[in-house]
């Protein structure tokens, strides 16, 4: 496995890369460029400039997270054609500098949702915090009004141009199901991929976070039937997977360990992380270790192993320890921790074959 570390970019994270470079067998860094609304097009200059500065410290800039897909191309909205030229654009440029994998999501409105950004755990530690029973009665602007009160850093998949529109997306939204979120997915997919495939980069989509409907709004890459969804919209090997196992794994229906079993041949990239599953739906985030969560981790690894997996692989929302003030779910600390966790995991399975 290719171990890899998250990183918001110069100004827009609290971690810093030479703090990241004395973590052991961190190879690269995810990055994006964040300041960037999603539709305009990543110039090489901009990236260029991104990658010159992540490779000073000795990392790779193999993997993006996330080149986000405008809402129009969701939609399925004519304006659509124009933003999809213009990511097919990106792609180029960042195949330019030599990427691999472009982490992406498809979720309508929000990214990853949750209603505490600091929930106490009590270990003393805080961690992000989904409370299913009140989001199912919330109207979502006042889970914006909370979740951007709670951080002066800004949030992926909550971008301020996204949620000024929040009224005339949910109003557009209405228009828009399952079956027609899929349709649009795969119109974006057979426009793109050949472009994928052309510069020799793999496009790995995100499950949905959680993986079920919210606030009324479509969400469908949701488990295994979903991968089997994408393999017949193309089964491109530009066309792959982010294996999430905290994002799908939070719904326990989702064996974590078979669905890695069956397609982390076709996941470039995984983000292997633990989270804690009540009885009524609501979950939060532990530690990586495997006995603080409800997911596999050890066998998740052991999986991944067994397979000879060579991709890249990185640690995903730490808890809040040690008085750390960070952006939520992705300090240094507890994602250290995380990366040791999975070093030793794979090292004690890599010494099980000699």
């Amino acid at each position: 496995m290719n171990m890899t570390f998250r990183w918001y970019g110069r100004g827009n994270d609290t971690v810093k890369l030479e703090d990241v470079k004395q973590i052991p067998n961190v190879k690269g860094i995810v990055w994006a460029l964040h300041h960037l609304p999603a539709g305009e097009v990543w110039s090489k200059e901009a990236i260029q400039d991104e990658v010159d500065y992540i490779q000073s410290f000795g990392f790779h800039t193999d993997v993006v997270e996330s080149v986000n897909v405008h809402e129009d191309i969701k939609l399925g909205l004519p304006t659509r054609d124009q933003y999809i030229e213009n990511y097919k654009q990106s792609i180029r440029n960042l195949g330019e500098v030599g990427v691999k994998v472009i982490c992406y999501n498809f979720m309508p409105v929000f990214d990853w949702t949750r209603t505490d950004l600091f929930h106490p755990l009590e270990d003393g530690s805080t961690a992000l915090y989904f409370d299913k029973e009140k989001v199912m009665n919330l109207d979502p602007q006042e889970l914006v009004n909370e979740v951007s009160a709670s951080s002066d850093l800004t949030l992926p998949g909550w971008e301020p141009e996204r949620l000024a529109r929040l009224s005339e997306l949910f109003e557009q939204y209405k228009e828009v199901d399952e079956v027609k979120l899929w349709d649009n997915l795969a119109y974006f997919l057979q426009a793109i991929l050949p472009v994928a495939e052309e510069v020799g980069i793999q496009m790995a989509i995100h499950p949905d976070d959680p993986p079920y409907s919210i606030f009324g709004l479509p969400r469908i890459i949701t488990g295994s039937e979903s991968y089997e969804k994408l393999i017949k919209i193309s089964d491109s090997n530009a066309n792959g997977f982010t294996f999430c196992s905290g994002s799908m794994g939070a719904d326990p229906q989702n064996d974590m360990v078979a669905i890695a079993e069956k397609y982390a041949h076709r996941a470039p990239f995984a983000h292997i992380r633990n989270v804690k599953i009540k009885e009524n739906g609501s979950f939060f985030e532990t530690s990586h270790f495997t006995s603080d969560g409800s997911i596999d981790i050890k066998n998740i690894v052991r999986t991944l192993n067994d397979q000879n997996y060579e991709g890249y692989v990185r640690p995903d929302h730490g808890r809040h320890i040690w008085g750390e003030q960070c952006r939520p779910g992705y300090g240094l600390y507890d994602r250290a921790l995380g990366i040791m966790y999975l070093n030793g995991l794979w090292d004690a399975y890599e010494n099980l074959k000699k």
